[in-house]
């Protein structure tokens, strides 16, 4: 990647954080703040960034643009969403659609939990893969080789006293979800929340997407969320099938 290319990346990606000043962004990159003006400069022309009348900076109008067209070209977002909102009205929790991408796991959509406690997610951040619901699923489908190489590369931050921390235990848990169909994150993550997730496949038997449904403890315990598994799979069945799955 060229040395351009990379310090653009490191400006949006730093401005994904809040607005910043020029001095800022300059100290960032490390360079002078004319080389950092023409970066800006640059981003502003193709309104990727904009100045507000303060001189600080922030994400611009071209980037919300160009993200809502990336989310349009999932074809599996948008067969998705009638049986996914319908999912999150029938059962009042968040409801989350993720994929892999890039050898990370990234929502793709979420709808939104009607209880006063909600998740701290949003479209288009990543995921953990030692511990999500939606990552356990991804991963099980993968094929064995791929599957132990991408494990044996992970990080495996302890969470919760619950997360899986060792390459060993991911791989057998995977082999659990691989033979059920389905994944739990049973307050893996976030130790008040507790997850199940489900595969979505094409007309090729693939999981292209996972979906689940998260809820916190103070909504319902993790019992009465296993309860929440037979529609969260009719709901994945269903898409499925509209993805060409026999």
């Amino acid at each position: 990647m060229s040395q351009t290319v990379s310090r653009a990346l490191a400006l949006l990606t730093e401005l994904a954080e809040g607005e910043r000043s020029l001095d800022q962004l300059a100290a960032l990159l490390g360079v002078h703040k004319t080389t950092a003006l023409r970066l800006l400069q640059s981003l502003e022309e193709a309104r990727l960034v904009y100045r507000d009348a303060g001189y600080r900076y922030h994400l611009g109008a071209g980037l919300f643009a160009l993200s809502s067209r990336a989310l349009e070209q999932r074809s599996v977002r948008r067969l998705a969403a009638g049986r996914l909102a319908a999912l999150n009205a029938a059962t009042g929790q968040t409801v989350h659609l993720a994929a892999l991408e890039g050898g990370e796991v990234v929502y793709i959509d979420k709808y939104e939990s009607r209880q006063p406690v909600r998740m701290y997610s949003r479209i288009g951040l990543t995921v953990p893969m030692h511990c999500a619901a939606v990552s356990k699923v991804l991963l099980a489908d993968l094929p064995p080789t791929e599957r132990q190489k991408l494990v044996s590369e992970l990080e495996f931050t302890p969470f919760t006293e619950r997360t899986l921390t060792t390459p060993k235990a991911l791989l057998a848990e995977l082999a659990v979800v691989a033979e059920q169909g389905w994944a739990q994150d049973h307050a893996e993550h976030e130790p008040f929340v507790n997850c199940v997730a489900a595969p979505i496949r094409d007309a090729t038997g693939r999981v292209v997407a996972a979906a689940s449904l998260s809820v916190p403890d103070l909504s319902l315990p993790y019992e009465r969320v296993l309860e929440l598994l037979p529609q969260l799979l009719a709901a994945t069945a269903a898409i499925s099938a509209e993805c060409g799955a026999d």
